[in-house]
């Protein structure tokens, strides 16, 4: 949080069908719906999370991700930021308070990749679902499905990774925590941190700007990651690959789709990163052992499909 951005706080997905939509997000994988507006979004939190939302779900004619956005520590920190975006060459738009619902306003700017980021300070905090903040319960009862707790990363595909890296450590702060290199050292992924956490978002190179490879949402531990597979099959969700381990990042995780062909993850564990850690980094030629540690092969729909 060296320049105070703190965590990934929210990301907009495009739906086909909202209510199949909801099913699959509320139903199979338990977050909670939190609000609706009046353009027809939908508001959802994992149970852990203290803000108000963390998934949008806007109604559309193609899937795919519309903006994935950041928290930072304050307004003036979202200020300083907006200006350093802009003395870097990139430009940025203030999209006033209240355009979210219970979110402030949002400074939005595109990166390398054409993916589209936005930062914010203030949203409505409405606590951990079902168990509150003074003398909480472990854990609420009646929770759904997989029993997400929070949105944690997305993983991104697009132009110029090195570029994109760059910017979101020059000027957002953000460390890389891990990286695929080619045989002559060319960087073809990057997993970037704002906090001790493995990754909050990771970008790989692809020639297709703006593509979405998946959102991820964490689950407290491998055997719950088990149970999400059986709730995959006894759903006849789509399934893409898992449950396996990553080498990157070393995550627990399953992979599956929602209704919409949205690729999405849930996982456990996974490693830590300080800011005096050195990248830990991956050769191309062993990207499937970095995927997939366990049987080491690339499924052709891992990577070839996104929205």
């Amino acid at each position: 949080m060296k320049k105070g951005v703190m965590r990934p706080g929210h990301i907009q997905l495009r739906v086909l069908d909202m209510d199949e939509a909801l099913k699959h997000y509320v139903d199979l994988m338990g977050m909670i719906e939190a609000d609706r507006d009046t353009q027809g979004r939908v508001y959802l939190k994992g149970w852990t999370e203290v803000d108000k939302f963390s998934l949008v779900l806007r109604e559309a004619d193609q899937p795919g991700m519309d903006f994935v956005g950041f928290k930072c520590l304050d307004e003036a920190t979202i200020d300083r930021l907006s200006a350093e975006l802009q003395a870097a060459g990139v430009a940025t738009e203030e999209i006033a308070a209240g355009d979210l619902k219970g979110c402030g306003r949002r400074i939005a700017f595109t990166v390398p990749t054409g993916h589209r980021f936005e930062l914010f300070a203030t949203k409505e905090q409405t606590g951990k679902w079902g168990v509150g903040n003074r003398n909480p319960e472990a854990w609420p009862r009646d929770l759904k499905g997989m029993k997400a707790t929070r949105f944690d990363h997305c993983l991104l595909y697009g132009p110029d990774v090195p570029a994109t890296v760059k910017l979101l450590t020059d000027v957002l702060g953000m460390d890389l925590a891990e990286q695929v290199v080619d045989p002559e050292g060319k960087q073809l992924a990057g997993f970037m941190t704002a906090s001790m956490k493995a990754h909050d978002v990771a970008f790989i190179e692809h020639p297709e700007p703006a593509k979405l490879h998946h959102a991820s949402f964490f689950l407290e531990t491998w055997n719950d990651v088990l149970k999400a597979a059986d709730l995959i099959s006894m759903t006849d969700t789509s399934i893409d690959i898992g449950p396996t381990r990553h080498g990157l990042t070393h995550g627990q995780t399953i992979y599956f789709f929602d209704p919409s062909g949205n690729r999405n993850e849930v996982f456990a564990g996974g490693d830590y990163h300080y800011p005096d850690h050195e990248p830990v980094t991956w050769d191309a030629e062993q990207l499937g052992k970095a995927i997939f540690y366990h049987d080491r092969q690339l499924n052709e729909r891992f990577l070839t499909v996104l929205t």
